[in-house]
């Protein structure tokens, strides 16, 4: 009997959905100056693609990014933009190596990237929403 019970809770266990499941979302991050509370994906992807520079209201978007092998970056680029790393890295690879553009700024890690965003005016990002405070506001996404 006692080997039904320690059955039957790992069961429970394997199929109760997880708690920190919805810590590990990723959110989209502005500046706490940022006018825009909601972007489209379409705007959100122009914004990340380095094709939108200005916020709606004209001040210049500031563009932070995780390192392309990021689980987190990963994650953000496939699930809200849907487009791959490497397709990113390809189009601001095109507008660096052609002189119309340049690529967003590159964080170490979502710690530096909430105290970037947090100090940066017209700041954009993204970060874990374990790693989310008062400093930035998040900027929803239709």
């Amino acid at each position: 009997m006692p080997a039904l019970k320690r059955l039957l809770l790992l069961t429970l266990l394997l199929l109760a959905p997880s708690a920190s499941a919805d810590e590990h979302q990723v959110s989209l991050v502005a500046h706490p100056d940022v006018d825009t509370g909601t972007l489209t994906r379409d705007n959100t992807r122009a914004i990340f693609a380095m094709r939108q520079r200005t916020w709606p209201d004209g001040q210049a978007v500031r563009v932070f990014v995780l390192p392309n092998n990021h689980a987190v970056h990963g994650r953000f680029t496939k699930e809200r933009l849907a487009v791959y790393p490497h397709q990113l890295q390809l189009a601001w690879d095109r507008m660096v190596f052609s002189g119309t553009g340049q690529a967003p700024t590159r964080v170490s890690n979502q710690s530096e990237m909430l105290e970037r965003i947090a100090t940066t005016p017209g700041a954009l990002g993204y970060l874990e929403r374990e790693y989310l405070d008062d400093r930035v506001q998040v900027i929803s996404m239709e």
